[in-house]
């Protein structure tokens, strides 16, 4: 049996870890919605990542964070190494401001001006590599400024990862790069080291299927049996496609890195000796969507408090926002889930608003106008885009307390999608 130590406050004794945020939030005089960061649980999923990539260095994955100082912290720790960013600005930004020297599109882009601006930053075009996976994006950068006008642009090869079954007819995985068999990965790459003003130095692999799918959620036993077989199937085919592709490709190109993974997958894409770095970013947090996996359970770091402004009926409690909705398919897991106090749900015709959202439960009867309540976001960019703050919380002998207040993207001023 785990030791309290272990398992930590948010799992012993719940009720006094959100008491404890909530606490310090009051105490410190700021107003919802709030975003609270414990630093306590965010040194549990640090050291848990670490732990489960078995030696891998660990890419931060920007889009599931979005506060640069949190960005600035892991990176300076040992086992994780650069950035996996989501947007040309973005990784602009964050490799002069932050000096990160290396920072990897995770998707392709087609922004003109982005484009420009990095292409003209001396500093970042050498710490940034765009993603590809069609020889038309590499035609956007020459139509923004030829290879004669510009450094080299150092690039990668987005490598699907989906497994394809029944003769394509069965897809698991996400819609990403066309790139998917070894022909397919050699063609593209000849075309880059053929072509002036390119330099192919990585490729990326994401296995969604795996990394994305809960497979020990409670209530489903059989769902969860489904899908672990197949992720073993994918996982078992990806390892064997991507490790012929990456041969294929080093015969072509001297690649400095290989990256693939993500917070689901972690300790699997480990295994993967092709692999050198793999992705993570919302298990830093600690979202709600990893409740379901068998592999892992972070620690739920990151929450937001919302004020409870009506109280429209019995057992009816209203709450000031809430509406901090996940990406992927419109599902109940992509809601923010209340957490404290606990025993609150959704009134179902109305669920989480943009302005208001109303929870019903036999503890609502006893809440007051002005007082909090703590929800779990999902994945965790969310959450961080509708806020320009998180309040730091720390905790010792004597409770928690808010040290410090840092800004998220938004609140440097930054919106990039």
């Amino acid at each position: 049996m785990s030791s309290r130590t272990d398992r930590g406050l948010w799992e012993y004794d719940p009720a006094a870890y959100w008491q404890g945020i909530d606490d310090a939030v009051t105490a410190a005089g700021l107003d919802a919605p709030v975003l609270a960061l414990d630093r306590t649980a965010l040194r549990h999923n640090i050291d848990d990542l670490r732990t489960r990539a078995a030696g891998v260095p660990v890419r931060v994955a920007s889009k599931s964070l979005r506060v640069r100082s949190v960005i600035e912290e892991i990176l300076s720790e040992e086992g994780f190494a650069g950035i996996l960013a989501y947007d040309v600005d973005e990784a602009r930004w964050l490799a002069t401001e932050s000096g990160c020297r290396d920072v990897l599109l995770g998707y392709p882009g087609a922004r003109r001006n982005a484009l420009a601006g990095l292409v003209a930053d001396a500093v970042a075009v050498e710490r940034v590599t765009l993603l590809v996976d069609d020889d038309t994006q590499l035609d956007v950068v020459d139509a923004v400024a030829g290879p004669a006008r510009r450094p080299t642009v150092r690039v990668a090869i987005d490598l699907d990862a989906s497994t394809r079954m029944a003769g394509g007819r069965i897809h698991l995985g996400v819609r990403r790069s066309p790139i998917h068999d070894v022909a397919d990965a050699v063609r593209l790459a000849r075309h880059i080291v053929e072509r002036p003003g390119f330099r192919l130095v990585g490729v990326m692999s994401y296995e969604a299927q795996i990394a994305g799918l809960a497979d020990h959620v409670a209530g489903k036993p059989l769902t969860n049996m489904a899908i672990r077989a197949m992720q073993r199937r994918s996982m078992a085919e990806v390892r064997g496609r991507r490790a012929a592709a990456i041969t294929a490709i080093r015969a072509i190109a001297d690649l400095e890195f290989v990256n693939g993974g993500g917070t689901g997958s972690v300790e699997e894409t480990a295994r993967d000796t092709s692999v050198t770095d793999i992705a993570a970013g919302s298990g830093f947090f600690g979202g709600h969507l990893f409740d379901g996996y068998a592999r892992f359970r972070p620690a739920p770091a990151l929450a937001f408090g919302l004020d409870v402004v009506r109280r429209p009926a019995a057992g009816i409690v209203t709450c000031a926002g809430g509406g901090w909705i996940a990406s992927g398919p419109p599902r109940d897991d992509r809601l923010p889930k209340p957490v404290w106090p606990s025993g609150l749900r959704y009134v179902g015709s109305e669920a989480a608003g943009e302005v208001q959202t109303p929870l019903r439960g036999a503890v609502a009867d006893d809440m007051d106008i002005g007082d909090r309540v703590w929800f779990r976001h999902t994945k965790s960019g969310e959450v961080c885009e509708r806020a320009t703050s998180v309040a730091v919380i720390e905790r010792d002998e004597s409770g928690a307390r808010v040290t410090d207040v840092v800004p998220t993207y938004r609140g440097e001023g930054r919106c990039f999608l």
